[in-house]
């Protein structure tokens, strides 16, 4: 219901289920299910009333609403709040993305056709050029910008004026913006990971819309599943909607359900066969750790930073592994969720205590 179109982490998690990037099925879905206004729009209440005050005043004023910046992990809803934010100023929409963004040249183009009170969404901002992000400044600011005619000593810079326009920027990595962007946006907000509660609430709607029956204990254990991520929640949906269809009657169930997403191989936590093979290989092989990223990236036949980007933050959020300076460790809760018993603990870190028969 509440999703992003891109991610930095796209190409390895496509094809994962439980991968955050949105596919050609997922933006084709999300289009027609996405919410059109903030009272439509379900969880982050925080940044929705925050959000609604911004633009209710910028409308009582007649002015353009202040630039905004939308950070949090892939799949949360920026890409519909910034669809949801030029619907509210009644403004029409541009999207592109900081990868798209290479020179200040192509910067200069997308804002110098920009209307008045039109919203640009520039998602993974974090990724434009410098050039590019040095030229947004004054834009952003003066809604000016410089353009450079001519290269060397005959070089001259003719200034641009701007309508007024609302920059919404989108990303997952808010930590790699410069302070000096940063600071130029007159509302930041951070999404955060959904509730099961708001997961149920998002596939009811989603289910409504898509013309499927569903219980609420079919949702809740689809939900339960979604890693707190509505994107996810929807495709898990429309997976468990296919199993329905063909292995039932149509309607889900909770066993239904259980049964669909247990072919798919997402377990009840929701982690996939990769995240549990990270976890038996660390538990298995090298008896809960530590042990080093390389050393664990070949055990599972991965890339290293494919255990390291796609697999290992929802195992830590989940606590279910930790990153320490010696290695990854699990934890109590990693042995448990496989449904093993950890090594018993030795006497002293080195053994000496058999030595000197303490």
């Amino acid at each position: 219901m509440n999703w992003d179109e891109t991610t930095d982490a796209a190409e390895p998690q496509a094809d994962r289920l439980v991968g955050a990037a949105a596919d050609g099925e997922d933006q084709a879905v999300e289009a027609a299910l996405r919410p059109k206004d903030l009272g439509e729009f379900i969880g982050q209440e925080k940044v929705r009333e925050q959000l609604d005050l911004v633009l209710r005043a910028a409308r009582a004023r007649g002015a353009t609403a202040d630039h905004v910046l939308l950070s949090g992990a892939p799949g949360l809803g920026k890409t519909t709040l910034s669809m949801i934010i030029a619907a509210e100023m009644g403004a029409p929409i541009r999207i592109t993305s900081g990868p798209a963004i290479q020179h200040a040249g192509d910067l200069a183009a997308i804002l110098s056709s920009l209307q008045e009170g039109e919203v640009l969404f520039l998602d993974e901002i974090h990724r434009m050029s410098r050039p590019a992000e040095e030229m947004l400044y004054m834009a952003m600011e003066d809604f000016r910008v410089d353009v450079i005619v001519g290269k060397g000593p005959g070089a001259t810079a003719i200034p641009l004026e701007l309508p007024p326009f609302t920059l919404v920027g989108a990303t997952t990595r808010a930590g790699l913006l410069p302070p000096p962007l940063r600071d130029r946006f007159g509302f930041t907000a951070h999404m955060e990971f959904y509730e099961p509660t708001e997961l149920e609430r998002v596939i009811h709607r989603s289910a409504n819309l898509l013309d499927v029956e569903i219980d609420p204990h079919g949702a809740a254990e689809i939900a339960g599943r979604s890693r707190g991520t509505p994107r996810i929640a929807n495709r898990l949906l429309r997976r468990v909607r296919d199993y329905a269809q063909v292995k039932a009657d149509g309607h889900i169930t909770q066993d239904i359900a259980a049964a669909a997403l247990g072919v798919y191989e997402v377990d009840g936590r929701g982690l996939d066969r990769l995240d549990r093979a990270v976890l038996e290989a660390l538990l298995k092989l090298f008896g809960g750790g530590p042990v080093g990223l390389s050393t664990l990236a070949v055990a599972v036949g991965e890339e290293r930073e494919t255990v390291e980007e796609v697999a290992e933050p929802f195992l830590v959020r989940e606590g279910l592994l930790a990153r320490t300076p010696r290695g990854r460790v699990a934890t109590p809760a990693a042995w448990a969720h496989l449904g093993l018993t950890p090594p018993q603990a030795r006497s002293g870190a080195s053994g000496q205590g058999d030595l000197f028969g303490a």
